[in-house]
């Protein structure tokens, strides 16, 4: 992680991302130094829009909040739906208490 996090101190610093630059930053850091990552790190970044795929990745952090509320409305839709089920119920046992009712007036 700290190899991606030098490439982007780079990036902000408006630097080169080269393999000398990367072994800079992560010697300035005390990090011991993987060439092998370094030069895979350089090759991937090869031809990559750094910008682009920051914006990219910043678009799920910014609809990640709307999830809890998403959920919220679930369970309140939930809540709701229960209650109409209980209120029914309700109702129609107070149309079979009403009818037992009328019944009993037959054979009184």
């Amino acid at each position: 992680m700290e190899y991606v996090y030098a490439a982007l101190l780079l990036h902000a610093a408006g630097k080169e991302i080269n393999e000398e630059n990367i072994k800079a930053v992560l010697s300035a850091a005390g990090i011991e130094v993987d060439e092998a990552r370094v030069k895979a790190l350089v090759a991937a970044l090869e031809g990559i829009d750094i910008d682009e795929a920051i914006s990219k990745a910043a678009i799920p952090a910014v609809a990640a909040p709307a999830a809890p509320v998403a959920a919220e409305a679930a369970a309140e839709a939930g809540e709701e739906k229960k209650e109409e089920e209980e209120k029914k119920e309700e109702e129609e046992e107070k149309a079979e208490e009403e009818a037992l009712e009328g019944l009993g007036a037959l054979f009184g």
